[in-house]
């Protein structure tokens, strides 16, 4: 049996990324994700690896592009208004094609906001991560050891599919400590890269990274050809939990650490003969509207549950596309939500205990 290891959140995403071949990290401090970067500092260097603090989060993001360009596996990581200084970046990966991970330990906004944690960057990751038509690739762990989990299948995907892969955790998940299994060492790190520009000795054409096209037809034959691998990636790569959602008349949706509250309420409602379950997003693009979709068809109203002003519930409706009421309660300003709170939401949708 694998051994446990006791691990802050930040540290353990970049002990994940080292072990599923990531040499490269480029990075900015800025709370709650420092230690992240920090931990980086010390590890690289002993594992033959490069890390760099650069002299911004706009630099940080280009250089992650340079080093996905030559071939290699490599990683960003900041909170929230630092993710928007990159966002230039990450539309120039998106538009050349490129893989890379890039991780946002969300704190609250707008604005410099404060350092507690929220999840209202949900729109920037989901709609516009970047300008231009674009999506990215969007994981949302619920705890420490998933988050270890999604980093190597972050990069594996964002290397089958050619396109940055987003870990969307928050200021919570980042600081709390938890136990963790940590992942062998992967080969998949070595994977043939043919579009790499790293030389080509003469035995090959030359390879070209670039995301201008001043043809517009030729750019938009480019966009079209993306988009049709991003519809691929909405029928094979959508993922959710379902927790007691069989006979639920309330479904819960919530992602992150939205989830555990959510979780802990549902609980606690099922002791009280209250039908409720849980849907809880593992990917939040592509966005597992099959799921919700399905539930729809049995449950009586849903409820989503966020760290924000309301942005996933957004999603939620477009799923259950008007079969059934869907509901918000949200909390902002980095206010975590009790299970108490969303009791009280699920009583009052529910029209009280039974």
């Amino acid at each position: 049996m694998a051994e446990k290891v006791l691990m802050k959140g930040n540290e353990a995403l970049a002990e994940a990324a080292i072990c599923a071949g990531c040499r490269h990290f480029f990075g900015y401090p800025i709370t709650p994700q420092t230690e992240l970067a920090a931990y980086m500092a010390k590890r690289m260097p002993k594992v033959g690896g490069t890390f760099l603090q650069a002299e911004s989060e706009i630099s940080a993001i280009n250089m992650v592009l340079g080093a996905s360009s030559a071939g290699a596996r490599a990683m960003t990581s900041s909170s929230s208004p630092g993710i928007s200084l990159k966002s230039e970046g990450i539309s120039y990966l998106a538009g050349c094609d490129l893989p890379a991970v890039i991780v946002n330990v969300q704190r609250g906004g707008p604005g410099l906001g404060g350092i507690q944690p929220s999840q209202a960057d949900y729109f920037q990751a989901t709609r516009a991560p970047g300008h231009g038509d674009l999506h990215i690739l969007v994981f949302a762990p619920s705890t420490v050891q998933e988050a270890v989990d999604f980093v190597s299948l972050a990069f594996d995907l964002a290397d089958k599919y050619r396109m940055p892969a987003m870990i969307f955790t928050d200021g919570m998940l980042g600081q709390m400590m938890e136990p963790v299994v940590l992942p062998e060492k992967t080969a998949s790190a070595s994977v043939d890269k043919p579009w790499a520009t790293n030389g080509h000795k003469n035995q090959r054409p030359r390879n070209i990274t670039n995301s201008l096209f001043l043809d517009p037809n030729v750019l938009e034959y480019t966009v079209d050809k993306r988009f049709e691998r991003y519809a691929a990636i909405k029928e094979t790569e959508q993922r959710a939990e379902e927790y007691l959602t069989d006979d639920a008349e309330l479904v819960l949706v919530a992602y992150g650490a939205s989830s555990r509250i959510c979780r802990s309420a549902v609980n606690t409602a099922r002791a009280e003969g209250l039908k409720v379950g849980l849907i809880r997003p593992i990917t939040l693009w592509p966005y597992p509207e099959k799921v919700i979709s399905r539930a729809a068809d049995k449950a009586k109203a849903f409820l989503a549950v966020e760290m924000s002003m309301g942005q996933m519930v957004e999603d939620v409706r477009l799923a259950v596309n008007g079969k059934k009421p869907v509901y918000f309660r949200g909390r902002t300003g980095g206010i975590i939500p009790t299970p108490d709170e969303v009791l009280g939401e699920i009583k009052s949708i529910l029209g009280g205990a039974k």
